[in-house]
């Protein structure tokens, strides 16, 4: 049996996914650009009904993951805005203009999150160099990465995610994400070894996360 983290853009995908087993919650905004920073009073609605880990993103816009002064601003004090909620962990990256790991504003995220663990995003899809790129982001200090091994998704990137996982040898969880369903999950687990995987259980283009996709996930 996996563990299982569903990403919810709305309190109600959220609700499903506690009621049927995941193990973790991805709580975010912003269905339509790939998950943006949630509004605080629903994030805190939210932890107030459920009891299962909340990992919520800190993102405050979609599109590339290069961010403006004023941009970074705003996620610092989101970020510790949210922290005041009993929250478990939260989700973002940074990159430099080049594609590169910002370690530099990674790490002011993580000291601004500590102690909570964080999770680097799939802005790792867009970054250079696998090997390089993974072992800045270990540096900064994430203790998870959220990945499709670098390609559109986890099919196509099953190599790399098998590579990700031999190369962290443990040093940091290689989450499995990016058009993960249970139709596919226990290749993809075979496969890469990875034992942390990542899917908004969304089966039918709505936004909301589908129970029995949920329960599927999880045992399979």
């Amino acid at each position: 049996m996996s563990k299982i983290e569903i990403a919810c853009f709305n309190p109600q995908s959220a609700m499903i996914a506690f009621e049927n087993g995941a193990d973790r919650i991805e709580f975010c905004d912003g269905l339509s650009e790939g998950g943006t920073t949630p509004d605080f009073e629903t994030t805190k609605q939210l932890r107030e009904n459920i009891n299962i880990p909340i990992f919520v993103m800190i993102r405050p816009r979609g599109g590339d993951f290069t961010y403006s002064d004023t941009e970074f601003e705003q996620m610092k004090s989101d970020l510790i805005r949210l922290k005041s909620l009993n929250i478990d962990g939260f989700v973002f990256g940074v990159l430099s203009e080049n594609n590169e790991i910002n370690v530099e504003q990674n790490k002011e995220l993580i000291q601004l999150a500590n102690p909570l663990p964080c999770t680097f995003h799939r802005a790792f899809d867009r970054a250079k160099d696998l090997e390089n790129s993974l072992d800045k982001v270990i540096d900064c200090g994430f203790k998870t990465i959220l990945t499709s091994g670098q390609k559109p998704n986890v099919s196509e990137g099953k190599e790399n995610l098998k590579k990700l996982v031999e190369l962290s040898n443990g040093r940091i969880e290689i989450l499995v994400g990016g058009g993960l369903r249970s139709t596919n999950i226990a290749e993809i687990r075979e496969f890469t070894k990875a034992q942390y995987f990542h899917s908004s259980a969304i089966t039918d283009g709505g936004a909301f996360a589908n129970p029995d996709e949920v329960i599927a996930l999880k045992n399979k």
